[in-house]
């Protein structure tokens, strides 16, 4: 049992360390052609955005560009983060937790 409990701690730690690794890569998506601007970190926590003023006016197309441009930042911080998985092995952290839990 107490076995157990240390693999536990250990996942956890690792799995700190990878988030900790995460937050400090980031990726921005944009839309409208570089008109909004979002920036994410590793995390999926936004960290910036950046609004043309020329789109303030069109509270619709605004909401439109908002959202591309978020969904553009996901994706790309999602390659990001897997690529910094892999060549972290941090998706081995997956493989571990799920032998712990039997």
């Amino acid at each position: 049992m107490f076995n157990k409990l240390k693999q536990f701690k250990d996942l956890k730690d690792k799995a700190k360390l990878i988030q900790d690794m995460l937050s400090q890569e980031s990726a921005e998506g944009e839309s409208g052609w570089g008109k909004v601007k979002i920036t994410m970190n590793g995390n999926q926590q936004v960290i910036d955005v950046a609004i043309d003023p020329s789109v303030m006016d069109n509270k619709e197309k605004l909401q439109a560009l908002v959202k591309d441009a978020v969904n553009d930042a996901v994706k790309k911080v999602q390659t990001v983060m897997a690529k910094k998985l892999k060549e972290t092995g941090g998706l081995d952290f997956a493989n571990e937790m799920g032998e712990l839990m039997k």
